[in-house]
């Protein structure tokens, strides 16, 4: 049979997707452990560990695999006992020795290395789950303007595999659940423990704080954000950040008459007045900036916001000041959540259940392709064609994990249960395709084309169905409800049918058409 141009497509779509989720060279190939975190202010932090890492060696034993990591450790609690021992630890691209505690066991969490670029939810890879209350009772609208405040700046964060939703206990008490896939419990608590508010004072005056109702605009990329400079301490590297900020008319004509009353600082040469606009974040001083004397008295709709972040390497100084600048940026839009939060419960989920359902699927999914597979055979007697049906449907799900592992969607249980019907619906397709080949009443053009026909109008009616669920229309107020618990769902479903219909569809339909000719 000859391979035509959409089965060459539908082939090298599998080949891209087999390289964006193993990698280039594959990841099962590398030996070690896997830092998922680190604590914060420890002491193995301090000396250089961080999340990310890739721990190859400690005390001069190899690392490969968990089970080694565990020996190794294991090892070290016993030289350490009730006081300290030397610890050295070989990354890929660093070494740390000093003298450490037992407690420096709990402050790393390690992983296996992943095999794959896939990235799984909370069911299946673990993560955290906390139990936030507020500070004082709310109603049930409250809440829902809490958890959307809350949802927003995860969102602008960053964070995409996030649930958050409304439980209470038997005394009527509301608390909010959040969950975070990959997290542990400390990333988790630094995230939501904060209230973020925002505010910028001239002495003891305040002129504006985050929110909609000062902030009009918040640079994020290009000319309005970014690093501006790194220069080197004592302590180690310091990367400055500054972004645009742009005020409402009320916050600039605050500013215009708090700094109308201010005298210029002659020190300066005359260039800046003899206060600073002061930035706090949750009551603590983060930067002070110097106020123009040409801008005393005027109505300035738009302000500079600066910080700076630190690290022991000019990179990581560069990443902590571009995570200060998000976090900042994310509490001038969104604005500061409206009530204060307690945690009242933070656990570590972990992955084996999710690991073992995995496997049960597995398991009865080779099943359902071997019944399948019989079937067809049983009914068309050709076994080309049933090779060639069973042959797209896993490139499928091949290309289908391919556009997760390049998004970096985080595949869940319900998003398994996607796959599952992707499956089935591109299974369908394909039948109706083969029976329309095996008409002999018109053309084999015409009996594939009127095939895809039938295959668009399911797709399109699919597609439209399955929009409300994955949240996208949640400004409208449709399937906003919904939305969280099945949007993994909703989205890998979405990208299987769309691969279906542009891509394997017509790559099974020519190929149906070479064996039908033959």
């Amino acid at each position: 049979m000859k391979i035509t141009f959409k089965v060459w497509i539908l082939i090298v779509c599998v080949l891209f997707s087999i390289l964006a989720i193993f990698s280039m060279p594959p990841t099962f190939m590398q030996k070690g452990v896997l830092v998922k975190s680190v604590e914060r202010n420890s002491s193995i932090f301090e000396n250089g560990l961080r999340s990310g890492d890739i721990i190859v060696e400690i005390n001069n034993q190899k690392i490969n695999n968990m089970q080694d990591y565990s020996r190794a450790m294991q090892d070290f609690l016993v030289q350490a006992g009730e006081g300290k021992a030397k610890l050295q630890i070989k990354t890929k691209n660093k070494e740390i020795i000093g003298l450490f505690s037992k407690n420096v066991t709990d402050q790393i969490i390690v992983s296996e290395i992943p095999k794959t670029r896939i990235k799984t939810g909370l069911d299946l890879q673990g993560g955290a789950r906390a139990l936030v209350a507020t500070d004082e009772p709310i109603t049930d609208s409250q809440l829902d303007d809490l958890i959307d405040i809350a949802r927003q700046r995860f969102n602008v964060y960053g964070l995409t595999d996030v649930q958050l939703r409304k439980v209470s206990d038997l005394s009527g008490n509301k608390f909010m659940l959040v969950e975070i896939a990959g997290s542990s419990p400390a990333d988790l608590e630094n995230l939501i423990s904060q209230q973020g508010k925002f505010e910028a004072k001239i002495g003891n005056e305040t002129v504006f704080v985050g929110g909609r109702k000062d902030i009009t605009y918040v640079g994020r990329t290009g000319h309005d954000a970014g690093i501006t400079d790194c220069f080197k301490t004592q302590s180690g590297e310091v990367c400055r950040f500054r972004f645009v900020v742009s005020l409402s008319e009320e916050a600039a004509k605050r500013h215009a008459n708090i700094t109308s009353k201010l005298g210029i600082n002659l020190s300066t040469g005359g260039q800046y007045l003899d206060k600073t606009l002061d930035l706090y974040l949750d009551g603590k001083l983060i930067d002070s900036l110097n106020i123009g004397a040409d801008l005393k008295g005027k109505v300035a709709t738009q302000v500079q916001v600066s910080g700076s972040g630190l690290g022991l390497t000019r990179k990581e100084a560069f990443e902590n000041a571009k995570l200060q600048m998000k976090k900042l940026q994310t509490i001038l839009i969104t604005g500061s959540l409206p009530f204060k939060l307690k945690i009242k419960k933070i656990d570590r989920i972990s992955p084996k259940l999710g690991k073992d359902f995995t496997k049960h699927i597995l398991f009865a999914a080779i099943f359902a392709v071997i019944a399948v597979s019989l079937l067809i055979f049983i009914r068309y007697r050709n076994l080309k064609i049933s090779i060639a049906l069973i042959s797209v449907s896993f490139s499928e799900v091949i290309i289908i994990l391919g556009i997760a592992a390049l998004i970096k969607w985080n595949l869940d249980l319900p998003s398994i249960a996607g796959i599952i019907a992707t499956i089935g619906t591109g299974i369908d397709s394909q039948l109706i395709i083969l029976d329309e080949t095996r008409l002999r009443e018109e053309s084999i053009k015409q009996r594939i084309k009127k095939a895809l026909f039938i295959i668009v109008t399911a797709f399109a009616t699919t597609f439209v169905a399955l929009i409300p669920l994955t949240g996208a229309l949640s400004f409208m107020g449709i399937g906003a409800a919904s939305a969280g618990l099945l949007k993994g769902f909703a989205v890998t479903t979405l990208i299987g049918i769309s691969v279906g219909v542009l891509i394997s569809r017509p790559a099974f339909a020519e190929i149906a058409k070479g064996l039908v000719e033959e």
